[in-house]
């Protein structure tokens, strides 16, 4: 059966299930080109070098590397050495700040993945009922040897519940894959905050 008469059969929750496979895939495959490109520096290194230069009093150097680094740990030191101030909780506030923004950028689209995987089973299963409700129908005007054509029916119904399953599952899966990631990155970010947080009260003791 080709993949039009597939679609036909479906009706329009099949053809709303068509969209959200590809906005779904769309976000997935965004989601993780962004990540991979975000992930390439490891925290642990960038800290070693950004802590060695604030150690030589070299803040112009931590700088620097922090605006060479695409990251969002390296953003958020940033957001610190730039507000170098004697005042602690000035440059608290603002690493805190730059993090909120990091993690609402990491968010974004996320949230479309986990529609998807929590609506399209509903629009695949409403494409069934749907469709059961057309196949009863035309067993009542079909007469004698009605029950091929709701069998018929019935079986075309059930394509819109595995469509739906086929959307739903793979989009569940990537959305509780970016929220681990997610939470990593926060995780770092939180990290490299409280790092940088120990090299200044160091220093201006």
């Amino acid at each position: 059966m080709k993949f039009w008469q597939i679609l036909q059969m479906g009706g329009i929750a099949m053809y709303v299930l068509l969209f959200f496979s590809v906005l779904s895939i769309a976000v997935i495959i965004d989601k993780l080109v962004y990540f991979k490109i975000k992930s390439k520096v490891k925290r642990e290194k960038f800290m070693k070098e950004v802590k060695s230069a604030l150690e030589d009093a070299n803040i112009a150097g931590a700088v620097s590397l922090c605006k060479r680094i695409n990251t969002p740990f390296a953003k958020v030191v940033l957001a610190g050495l730039e507000t170098f101030n004697p005042n602690e909780k000035i440059i608290s506030n603002a690493m805190e700040r730059q993090i909120a923004i990091e993690t609402t950028q990491l968010e974004k689209h996320t949230g479309i993945a986990g529609t998807i995987g929590s609506t399209a089973v509903y629009v695949g299963l409403l494409g069934t009922v749907f469709g059961i409700m057309r196949a009863f129908h035309d067993i009542s005007t079909a007469g004698a040897g009605g029950i091929n054509v709701v069998i018929n029916g019935i079986s075309e119904a059930l394509g819109c519940t595995a469509a739906g399953l086929c959307v739903a599952v793979p989009a569940v899966i990537a959305y509780n894959y970016f929220v681990k990631r997610i939470d990593h990155f926060i995780t770092d970010m939180e990290l490299c905050a409280s790092e940088i947080m120990d090299v200044i009260v160091g220093e201006n003791k």
